[in-house]
């Protein structure tokens, strides 16, 4: 197991999934610049050291703090002038490197999910939410749009006419209702939500890699593909499948009758 903190993240390793949390309680685990770029760096790390990511939050660290998973750019960091460049050279990077991992990502949300941490929480693979997490988008209170993966992510999760209610409204939405919209995966209780991710991160870390990796680059071309384009898309990555360790143990162990020990490769 590798166990290593930096400045506003921890990052571990342990049963082949990287588990890395917010740390900043004291703000929310809002997001400033440090990081912005440790995550980018976790991410692409994680790539190379797990074959899972999970994606939480710490908890409060002193009495009287809220739990939260993360309340979006802290705006004490930023100023006006400055918002194009930290979206081009700090969000879209580390959002790049989240959604282009070559391996599954989930994220256990444990609290408010805003903003930023909003669209974080929906850039991961599979999330699973707290019962008493909600999901807002708030830029219209401060005069802005939803960048840093907003735009892309709310209209094709949620639809159009959900995404703009959550855009223009700015009213948060329970994670019940998030469920049921599909912007998440599953809706769990508070005191269950981080053993239920971890056994999905580990579970998902026991499988064959290269199909996860496979079916993960599949899903994201689809969303801007044609159907022939996408079926030629299938042929060529199912035939990487094939060709994978992992496939061959899979077929073994069917006929065999027993669990497959799948290796990652």
């Amino acid at each position: 197991m590798t166990d290593t903190d930096y400045e506003t993240i921890r990052y571990r390793v342990a049963d082949d999934v990287a588990t890395i949390s917010l740390n900043r309680p004291e703000k929310l685990h809002a997001m400033n610049k440090a990081m912005r770029l440790e995550l980018a760096a976790a991410f692409t790390r994680a790539g190379e050291e797990a074959r899972a990511i999970l994606l939480t939050a710490e908890p409060p660290s002193a009495p009287g703090q809220k739990a939260g998973f993360c309340s979006g750019q802290d705006l004490e960091t930023v100023r006006e002038e400055e918002l194009e460049d930290v979206v081009a050279r700090e969000y879209n990077p580390m959002l790049r490197a989240l959604v282009e991992a070559p391996i599954p990502s989930v994220a256990a949300v444990n609290g408010p999910a805003a903003g930023a941490g909003l669209h974080l929480a929906l850039s991961v693979d599979i999330t699973f939410a707290a019962r008493s997490a909600s999901f807002t988008a708030p830029f219209s209170r401060i005069g802005l749009m939803p960048a840093a993966g907003g735009s892309y992510w709310l209209p094709r999760l949620a639809g159009p006419q959900r995404a703009a209610g959550m855009a223009y409204l700015g009213e948060p939405i329970s994670a019940e209702q998030a469920a049921e919209w599909g912007l998440i995966w599953k809706m769990v209780d508070d005191d269950a939500l981080l053993e239920t991710a971890e056994a999905a991160a580990r579970k998902i870390a026991r499988g064959p890699t290269a199909a996860f990796r496979f079916t993960k680059e599949a899903f994201r071309a689809s969303l801007h593909s044609d159907f022939p384009t996408q079926l030629a898309l299938e042929t060529r990555l199912q035939g990487a499948a094939g060709r994978t360790e992992d496939y061959s143990e899979g077929v073994s162990a069917f006929l065999e009758k027993r669990r497959p020990v799948f290796r990652g490769r």
